[in-house]
């Protein structure tokens, strides 16, 4: 069913204003600072809140209610392991992170945190990570750019592919146009959005369902094991749902909103900000996924898209529930937390090709009006990849987002954690960690053994890689240790 010319207009108003934004970000953007990491002025709203926002993506609409709705509440195990998760990120990585990137060289990127903290003359450590985010995020874009396309072919009844455009342009021209602060403002907006959809709509479909025990009693009549918080679970499937937290301190583009806030002071607030966001959230997520098929029990003649593409929940139950005008409304959450993601993203890679690659080993001395124009020119050079890659309208969001979190949390999660709490972590050791993390997820991904999530090994297996070669390396210089003191010290101060 094509959505109806009230839902088009709301939505291209959305969109609309969203491209104002951008230009209002161009105009605010007078260097690589501030197209990158936005001058490191975020205050505690904006920080938390974008954070949220650009940490979901797609699958937060799309691939958790899709799941859910398959599988029943069990599926809520995922949102539990990222709420411990984000929690501890917050805690013990956030401040520390911020106040060691700026301690260490002004580092605008994470490559270019660790180069600095573990002062790497040869730059291998900053090739290493930047190849690491490349591969990774690459992947990651293209599950972005896949929601997208789901989103307009389901709206506007286009093919695949020409929705796969559409939706990858209106992100594409934001991020190259608009660069960090643009993304920033845009976010906080979406957050704000995509959590009132995520309260809203669940409240509606159970209304629709006749009220909360009747929902649950149309599950248990069709689908009983989907009330069960271990159906479709043995102990390796709840452990690896648990195990996605891992990935939050390995995330490039979650972490660099922690490098861009105003001062380690804007940490606390912004904590429980995004905390209080994300429960929300994700508890809305489960719940249009476990009501929803409540729902479509009820009222099989519409249930035909859903159960050709469980990742569509969300999209028909809105169709179905809501006045044109509303649903364009919450229709344009679903694009919301699609760019938000996406848009991050891309600018990570489009950070680590400019800062990383391009000035470091090509143009050391490029102006800063040179570098913005790179770094935009960047963008399009990973989103053209992503493109090729999402092309396939058989790639499911869920999968290809599991992977590329896997990667990162194995990575990076490691290495950044420990190189902030931990003084004796060498170069070597964070070289050894970056490659086997990485090394790990891919080869335990294709082999699929024992059906554990690929982030589990790749977490334990990097950490005890980074231990054992600092253990074995010479001590760390005395200018690393003074750095590490000076960074303990000031958090301390201000916890």
């Amino acid at each position: 069913m094509i959505v109806s010319l009230s839902t088009i207009t709301t939505f291209a108003i959305y969109i609309l204003a969203i491209l104002l934004i951008s230009w209002s970000g161009f105009r605010a953007t007078n260097n690589l600072s501030d197209y990158i990491l936005g001058g490191r002025r975020l205050n505690s709203f904006v920080t938390a809140l974008s954070a949220g926002a650009s940490d979901m993506s797609g699958w937060l609409l799309m691939g958790l209610p899709g799941l859910v709705f398959l599988t029943g509440i069990s599926g809520i195990w995922i949102a539990i392991g990222l709420i411990i998760g984000a929690w501890l990120n917050w805690h013990f990585v956030a401040a520390r992170l911020r106040l060691y990137t700026e301690k260490s060289g002004n580092a605008q990127t994470l490559p270019d945190y660790l180069s600095n903290r573990f002062e790497d003359k040869s730059h291998l450590l900053r090739i290493v990570a930047t190849l690491a985010i490349l591969i990774f995020f690459t992947l990651y874009c293209s599950s972005g750019v896949v929601a997208g396309a789901r989103l307009f072919e389901s709206m506007f009844g286009l093919s695949y592919t020409v929705a796969l455009w559409v939706g990858a342009l209106i992100t594409i021209f934001y991020v190259f146009i608009g660069g960090f602060l643009a993304i920033s403002w845009i976010d906080t907006i979406q957050a704000s959005l995509i959590i009132t959809a995520l309260i809203v709509t669940p409240l509606a479909i159970i209304h629709a369902n006749g009220g909360l025990a009747p929902s649950i009693h149309a599950i248990e009549l069709i689908h009983p094991s989907n009330t069960s918080f271990l159906s479709h679970l043995n102990a390796i499937g709840v452990i690896s749902l648990l195990a996605w937290g891992l990935g939050y301190f390995g995330q490039p583009h979650i972490l660099v909103r922690f490098m861009a806030a105003k001062s380690v002071k804007t940490i606390p607030a912004a904590r429980r900000i995004s905390m209080t966001w994300m429960i929300l959230c994700l508890g809305g997520a489960v719940a249009v996924g476990f009501f929803g098929s409540a729902y479509f029990a009820l009222h099989a003649s519409q249930a035909m898209v859903v159960n050709m593409n469980p990742e569509s929940v969300f999209i028909e139950v809105v169709k179905q529930l809501f006045n044109p005008w509303i649903a364009g409304f919450l229709m344009a959450a679903i694009l919301a937390v699609i760019m938000s993601a996406l848009s991050c993203q891309l600018l990570v890679c489009s950070s680590a090709l400019t800062e990383d690659l391009y000035k470091t080993f090509l143009r050391k001395k490029a102006s800063q009006l040179e570098l913005v124009w790179c770094g935009r020119f960047a963008v399009l050079f990973v989103a053209g990849i992503a493109i090729a890659i999402a092309s396939n309208p058989e790639n499911q969001i869920l999968k290809m987002v599991s992977y590329a979190w896997a990667g990162f949390g194995a990575a990076f999660g490691p290495v950044v954690l420990l190189s902030l709490i931990w003084p004796r972590m060498t170069r070597g050791g964070a070289l050894a960690g970056i490659i086997t993390g990485t090394v790990t997820v891919l080869v335990w991904k294709h082999f699929a053994w024992f059906q554990l999530y690929e982030i589990l090994p790749g977490f334990i297996i990097a950490s005890l890689s980074i231990v054992v070669v600092s253990k074995l390396s010479q001590m760390p210089a005395l200018s690393i240790k003074k750095s590490f003191e000076l960074v303990n010290h000031e958090i301390e101060a201000v916890s």
